[in-house]
């Protein structure tokens, strides 16, 4: 029954079936990777929040040229919270436009922190709004605090794709913070990560709005997974299924011929197919017989009515006539009686 699975034209489906299949598990698998990838991420920024803060220099590598940065972090310390103190450097001051922050574009404003040993951190020092200028605007910025100050803030790995850095507003001026290119414009040696502040010592102004660390969506990646999975079981499903079809007499895949049918089933088929017109063609004379043979019975009727009417007239007209000969019949009795009784008196005279 199922011999022409193993026809060509089946073992060619059967192996694209195969090979679709295996891409969608391994895209579902991908997927299944991203899904764990986000999730530690998560993890990682709810464990910093509630962990206490280590000296910088304990996690990143301390820069040894200018121009250049120091070894960048792995994923692993990302979002660690760490703690340095330095002086800020507002000569080079970075107003990173275009952030947007709870639906808001703005400004966020990096300084870098001289730390004692003469190497620098970039410290983002929060988020101010636009002016009504717009982005091209100078932003409306808190001067820093001078001498010594205490940090606490997470590592932000360095923004990929670096954009062009000018001066504007007495600040060096980009759209992402990408330390191999910021690193450039300083004079002195910079970390390979920057620092999202969370609390500064003296505190910051309250005019700076927090950076906020976006969790990833973990969920989104979980459910495509789990939809190549069914995809790929939906594969081998449907090839079952047209392979059932094929089996029963049906069309296969890619349209394939039907199963050789015995002569006796294909001419009864043709007679079929030849007696259809006959049967519409004797339907439509039996249609027209039944309306003469209606319009036939209604003339039939008309006259048969007609007739009736005619024989009542006719005999009602019989009847009156009847009727007044018996009247006039009647009227000459009653006259000749009369006549009778007059003439007898005379006689008798």
């Amino acid at each position: 029954m199922y011999r022409f699975l193993l026809t060509p034209r089946w073992l060619a489906a059967a192996a694209l079936t195969v090979v679709a299949s295996v891409i969608m598990v391994m895209l579902g698998n991908w997927q299944l990777h991203r899904y764990h990838e986000r999730t530690a991420i998560n993890e990682r920024i709810d464990a910093a929040n509630a962990a206490e803060a280590v000296p910088l220099t304990s996690l990143l590598a301390a820069p040894t040229t200018a121009g250049t940065p120091g070894a960048g972090p792995g994923k692993s310390v990302a979002w660690t919270k760490v703690t340095m103190t330095g002086r800020y450097d507002t000569a080079h001051e970075i107003q990173a436009r275009g952030r947007t922050v709870e639906g808001e574009v703005g400004f966020e404003i990096v300084t870098p922190l001289l730390l004692d040993d003469g190497t620098a951190v970039l410290v983002d020092r929060g988020w101010v709004p636009a002016p009504p200028g717009g982005a091209v605007a100078a932003p409306e910025v808190p001067p820093a605090p001078t001498g010594q100050v205490t940090v606490v803030g997470q590592i932000h790995l360095s923004e990929s794709r670096p954009a062009p850095v000018e001066r504007r507003d007495g600040r060096l001026d980009t759209r992402r913070l990408n330390l191999p290119r910021l690193a450039t414009e300083m004079p002195f040696p910079v970390y390979g990560a920057y620092v999202l502040l969370t609390e500064q010592t003296p505190a910051a102004d309250p005019a700076f709005v927090r950076v906020p660390i976006p969790h990833e969506d973990a969920w989104q990646n979980g459910g495509y997974a789990v939809q190549w999975w069914i995809f790929a079981v939906m594969a081998f499903f449907l090839f079952g299924w047209q392979a059932r079809r094929e089996a029963q007499g049906v069309n296969g895949p890619a349209g394939g011929r039907r199963p050789a049918r015995p002569a006796r089933d294909r001419v009864t088929e043709a007679d079929r197919h030849t007696q259809r017109p006959r049967d519409r063609v004797e339907e439509a004379d039996q249609r027209s017989r039944d309306r003469v043979e209606e319009a036939d019975q209604r003339r039939r009727d008309r006259v048969e009515e007609d007739d009736r009417r005619r024989a009542e007239r006719t005999r009602d007209r019989v009847a009156e006539a009847d009727q007044r000969q018996a009247a006039a019949a009647r009227a000459g009795t009653a006259t000749e009686d009369t006549e009778g009784r007059l003439a007898a008196p005379r006689e008798a005279d």
